[in-house]
């Protein structure tokens, strides 16, 4: 099995990142995750994950106190959940960052 991990950096802030692990074995993707972070007030926070665990594909929306909602992720293949998930973070990063601040602020 290989496993490639990887930052990619939104912005050009150098406050936003994705945090990128996938697992295959012979080409296919076996296991991932792929996690927004952002550095608010000089802290790394986890903001949004999608993974696998718990056999199941699913988004975390991680709150300032911790606390996760999970959302399930239908699609047919790890490949295209993979896809989504990456496309969704790039897309809708900023978004998230302003909800969890405003949840940060409360």
């Amino acid at each position: 099995m290989a496993i490639k991990e990887f930052l990619k950096k939104l912005g050009t802030l150098h406050k936003d990142r994705l945090r990128v692990k996938i697992e295959t074995q012979k080409g296919k993707v076996k296991s991932f995750v792929i996690q927004y972070e952002a550095k608010i007030d000089e802290h790394w926070y986890q903001i949004v994950r999608y993974d696998c665990a718990h056999n199941y594909v699913h988004r975390d929306l991680i709150a300032p106190d911790g606390s996760k909602e999970k959302k399930p992720i239908f699609l047919s293949t790890l490949e295209q959940a993979l896809l989504y998930a990456e496309q969704d973070l790039e897309d809708r990063w900023e978004w998230y960052r302003e909800h969890f601040e405003r949840r940060k602020k409360k």
